[in-house]
């Protein structure tokens, strides 16, 4: 009975507060196999990213090589969802539209 008692306990302290308000609550399914970086972010491979950039050349400056000033390098399906990290999966974004997007895509659909 105390085992029961002090497991229901630990089960019940380690959940986080729920706001009273449901309707406030954001929900994500995070992925939980994708390798993670210190930060917490999934690892991207900066090879995959090389190779997109050899396909499809900055739009703002026409180059394959530095930085892409306004655009970002977005994948077309999340990898939280379960995209791929591959440059078939990837596109370039407006800064501007990704963030956007960012707000839309929390929840894997």
């Amino acid at each position: 009975m105390r085992k029961a008692a002090l497991l229901l306990f630990l089960i019940l302290w380690s959940r986080p507060l729920m706001p009273q308000d449901r309707s406030t609550m954001r929900t994500t399914s995070r992925c939980t196999s994708c390798l993670r970086d210190k930060h917490g972010h999934i690892k991207r491979s900066r090879a995959v990213i090389s190779r997109f950039k050899r396909q499809h050349p900055c739009p703002a400056t026409g180059k394959t090589l530095g930085r892409c000033p306004g655009y970002i390098i977005d994948h077309v399906k999340p990898l939280e969802c379960g995209g791929t990290d591959a440059p078939s999966n990837m596109q370039w974004q407006t800064s501007a539209a990704a963030k956007a997007k960012d707000r839309t895509e929390a929840q894997c659909q």
